[in-house]
């Protein structure tokens, strides 16, 4: 085949490139072996972090349920009370993000009960953790207009 018994077209495997090789050795850079040894985060928040995590994870919960309440209101122009909170609850957590400048308000207070981590990054990678916030503002925001446009049909047959 020629020179190095190898396909011109390829390169030599250097040890450690694949993408599972680099997610075997370990979540952000570190070492399997040193993650081992260190325990997580989530091991080591104190008490009152812990119960503020959970109390901002059940925020969140109800934030993507109200979200997901108004798509389903917007599509099927249902109206109701809960449609009312649902909609209240989107549009103080976009005040919330405005007076945080796109970040969380809880975010410092987090950090001072000591729990470093966005409650994003949680549970998604970093990069997803960043684009949520401004995909989860459009879809509140194209969500509420469409419960604008699409009122319900009139039923007064007088």
């Amino acid at each position: 085949m020629g020179s190095g018994d190898r396909p011109h077209n390829t390169r030599p495997r250097r040890h450690g490139s694949s993408i599972t090789e680099r997610r075997l050795a370990g979540v952000r850079g570190r070492p399997a072996s040193i993650q081992a040894v260190t325990p997580s985060v989530e091991a080591r928040l104190g008490r009152a972090a812990k119960g503020f995590r959970a109390a901002h994870v059940l925020i969140a919960v109800i934030d993507l349920m109200g979200l997901g309440y108004v798509w389903t209101c917007a599509l099927t122009r249902r109206r109701d009370s809960l449609l009312r909170f649902s909609a209240a609850t989107l549009v103080v957590e976009g005040a919330a993000l405005v007076i945080g400048r796109g970040n969380c308000p809880l975010g410092p207070l987090q950090r001072r009960l000591g729990d470093p981590v966005p409650l994003f990054e949680v549970v998604l990678p970093p990069r997803a953790a960043r684009a949520a916030v401004p995909i989860l503002a459009v879809t509140s925001v194209v969500g509420l207009a469409l419960l604008a446009v699409r009122r319900p049909p009139d039923t007064d047959t007088s």
